[in-house]
């Protein structure tokens, strides 16, 4: 209750009174309470589940009806990661500016995705991500792939090799990230589906990539990204490796599932052109791929 209060700012006494307000209004008690604090009661639980949806609905909505506005006033929020900058979608805001010369494209940064990712977006309208968070509430389109490297420092015993498997990095230590970070986004960086399980991770708790940059180059953990995002940082003493046998990254475009304005749909249209043009062969030759 007292770590609840201070991150609501709230007095710790008008805190448990909202609390005891809400027990009467509901009619069953939702919280345990103790010496060392307080649980959940199993109606806590339920009502927690739904308290959350609740919430995220309202946010939901109240996102969508800001993003049909800025749709008649020629506005479109765009989001992305700090180490995901527009120019990594190749012509898809070229295409998108030359397509709709009367719209602003503003642009906001965003950190890790959450659980749920809608509540990650929040205000944009659509946002740019190396692989689409896993939970509901985004709709996504793949644009462009980059071959995923292991990230060390100069000093890492496998830095001076010039290629390695996804074997060989398994059993290394990745950088600790915020546990509210999408399990799954964050599994796909730290090769959870090649282990079966999570990663060894540093208790750090990094809030932002280039935190992770720092822990990467402290010598205290390895992490993969990808092969385009790791050129910024080599002169921190960060090598980038080729990993061999692991599935490229995909660069995406996200946006509210089943609230798309015009102007989003407009922009995952050319999201989607930009995709079947790097899987489409020319000529009858192999397929190309955009890195």
């Amino acid at each position: 209750m007292t770590r609840a209060a201070h991150r609501l700012q709230l007095a710790q006494p008008a805190l448990s009174q909202a609390m005891a307000r809400i027990e009467a209004q509901v009619g069953v008690r939702l919280l345990e309470r103790n010496p060392r604090g307080v649980t959940l009661t199993p109606a806590g639980e339920a009502f927690l589940a739904k308290a959350h949806a609740a919430l995220a609905a309202m946010e939901d909505m109240q996102a969508a009806a800001r993003s049909w506005a800025r749709q008649e006033e020629g506005r479109l929020h765009a989001g992305f990661m700090s180490m995901t900058p527009p120019m990594m979608a190749g012509d898809l805001f070229p295409r998108f500016s030359a397509a709709h010369p009367e719209v602003t494209v503003e642009w906001r940064e965003l950190g890790y995705p959450t659980v749920p990712p809608r509540g990650w977006l929040g205000d944009a309208d659509a946002g740019l991500i190396w692989f689409a968070p896993t939970g509901p509430g985004l709709d996504s389109q793949p644009i462009r792939t980059s071959p995923l490297v292991v990230a060390m420092t100069d000093a890492h015993r496998l830095a001076g090799r010039s290629e390695l498997t996804v074997g060989e990095v398994l059993d290394e230590t990745f950088p600790g990230i915020v546990d509210w970070c999408d399990a799954g986004w964050l599994g796909y960086w730290g090769l959870d589906a090649y282990r079966g399980g999570p990663a060894r991770r540093t208790p750090d708790g990094a809030v932002t990539p280039e935190e992770v940059a720092s822990i990467v180059a402290s010598g205290r953990a390895i992490t993969t990204v990808p092969a385009i995002v790791a050129v910024p940082f080599a002169h921190l003493g960060i090598r980038a490796i080729p990993l061999i046998d692991a599935e490229p990254a995909v660069l995406t475009l996200v946006w509210p599932a089943g609230a798309a304005t015009p102007l989003v749909a407009d922009l995952a249209e050319l999201a989607r052109d930009l995709h079947r043009d790097a899987d489409s062969p020319p000529h009858g030759g192999h397929a190309r791929v955009i890195r």
